[in-house]
């Protein structure tokens, strides 16, 4: 956790670039005028807007920020309004919930929307909005937008030179055989669960729970990864109110160490949001704190009732993805998997007819897939090789499972290299080694692509010298995939539940 790798420094660039956008909405909003919770709303939907908006190229996220308001003005509408109205405010936002969680099918886009609307229901029960105050919220988040837009698209475009990868789409499915349809039902279950049980704790913080329980969901996809993720949001959740208790409280809302220690607050968000939860928990915690003290409500009593609502949120997550159309951590695990090994077999094939003399097969962007799926397969093995997991011979296998997938990524990226020198050329030894390595690939996953296109591409190529230097690295890449394919075979086909059977 301390020590993750940020490849030409990316996340400490991004993390930088939210400071300044964040800060410039916040600045906005308060040279219009605009009241103290205008200007939280506004900094909110700066930070929304830049840690949400996902989309894989510059254009698409230009279009999905200017349509936040969209989604987001409405609901924003709506919960004020309902404010005094406990059971219609539940139910509506419920169904936001609802509709958030089903966006999701529709890719980055649908998944942004659906977070900024919660949270634009969510941050009107943090600061208490009502009807009086919706023009100067409305005015605050259009200021932020623009400013996130204005610092993101204009002053420093890191996508333009560093677009996004695309995350891994689900696989193609209907009805209640989608993970977005399903994980919508789950997620509304725990909300449901979060705020009876977060109301019994306390009747004006019970939206913590809420909040809680929405966050676990996203990018999970098991029950697996969602227990995971909610112990991670507790445990992340503890250290930051411990951190709060030294810090936010003495500062009792002192604004400028308030704001600096912010600042510090939002950069850490950004940064360790993708190498780890709990660390994001911890800064999104102390800030909280601080937002609080701001606000003039803060104190040690707050902050033991902000961890007693977050494990009531957690525990409405557990029953949800427990209870409501749950997926197994296998279902998920194998189906990822077996998307792995057949982007192995695509970097391979395309690799080797770059070998056979085929200018226009370029497996870099196989090899970039790759990884994306790879990061996917550790989510979805996290519970099985978590430190506390108690299912040791499950364990065991996925850490295999883990480490003969890095051997294939390995080799992978060596023979993509291999295959980029324009001095390398095919020789004919390369036909039975890809031969080989596809029988690998068709025996892990029986229904995976043709081996036919790769070999006879090679067995093909004309006038081709027998022997070459780059055809010998090249072999000895493929002989490593042959290995690591051949070795998944034991962890991969034994059963969920059987001890781990040597390769």
């Amino acid at each position: 956790m301390f020590v993750a790798p940020d490849p030409g420094l990316l996340r400490l660039r991004v993390s930088t670039r939210a400071v300044l956008g964040i800060s410039l909405a916040v600045a906005a909003a308060e040279l219009a005028g605009l009241s103290l919770t205008a200007s939280i709303t506004g900094g909110l939907a700066a930070l929304l807007a830049l840690f949400t908006v996902m989309d894989t190229s510059v254009r698409a996220q230009a279009l999905t920020t200017a349509l936040l308001p969209v989604a987001g003005f409405p609901v924003l509408a709506l919960a004020t309004t309902l404010h005094d109205r406990p059971l219609l405010r539940a139910a509506a936002w419920l169904a936001v919930v609802f509709c958030g969680a089903y966006a999701r099918r529709f890719g980055p886009r649908g998944h942004a929307l659906g977070i900024f609307a919660f949270m634009m229901f969510f941050v009107t029960q943090f600061l208490h909005a009502v009807p009086a105050e919706l023009p100067s919220l409305f005015a605050a988040v259009a200021l932020a937008l623009a400013a996130a837009s204005a610092v993101r698209f204009g002053l420093w475009c890191i996508e333009r030179r560093t677009p996004p990868p695309a995350a891994p789409a689900a696989p193609p499915a209907r009805g209640l055989a989608r993970a977005s349809t399903r994980q919508a039902f789950q997620v509304t279950a725990a909300c449901a669960v979060a705020i009876a049980g977060g109301q019994v704790v306390s009747g004006e913080r019970w939206y913590w729970a809420v909040g809680t329980a929405w966050w676990i969901f996203v990018n999970t996809a098991s029950r697996g990864e969602t227990l995971v993720r909610g112990f991670r949001r507790v445990v992340g959740t503890v250290v930051g109110i411990a951190a709060g208790l030294l810090v936010a409280v003495p500062l009792a809302g002192a604004p400028a160490p308030t704001a600096l220690l912010v600042a510090v607050c939002v950069f850490g968000i950004f940064y360790t949001a993708a190498p780890s939860y709990s660390w994001m928990m911890f800064f999104v915690t102390v800030m909280a704190g601080l937002l609080y003290g701001l606000l003039g409500v803060l104190s040690s009593g707050l902050l033991v009732l902000r961890v007693e609502e977050t494990l009531v949120g957690a525990t409405g997550a557990a029953i949800g993805v427990a209870l409501v159309l749950p997926v197994t951590t296998h279902a998920a695990t194998d189906a990822w998997i077996r998307r792995a090994v057949a982007c192995v077999h695509r970097c391979t094939g395309a690799a080797a007819r770059r070998l056979a003399g085929d200018a226009s097969a370029d497996p870099a962007p196989h090899v970039a897939e790759l990884e994306l799926l790879l990061g996917r397969v550790r989510m979805s093995l996290a519970p099985l090789t978590h430190p506390l997991s108690p299912l040791r011979a499950r364990k065991a296998r996925a850490l295999k499972v883990l480490a003969l997938l890095d051997v294939c990524a390995r080799e992978t990226r060596g023979l993509a290299a291999v295959a980029a020198d324009p001095h390398a050329s095919h020789d004919a030894r390369l036909t039975a080694a890809c031969g080989r390595v596809e029988a690998a690939v068709h025996a892990l996953v029986p229904s995976g692509p043709s081996p036919r296109p790769v070999v006879s591409a090679l067995s093909e190529a004309p006038g081709m010298p027998q022997h070459h230097p780059g055809a010998e690295a090249a072999l000895g890449h493929l002989h490593g995939l042959e290995e690591a394919l051949a070795a998944l075979a034991a962890p991969v086909r034994t059963s969920p539940r059987a001890p781990l059977v040597p390769a």
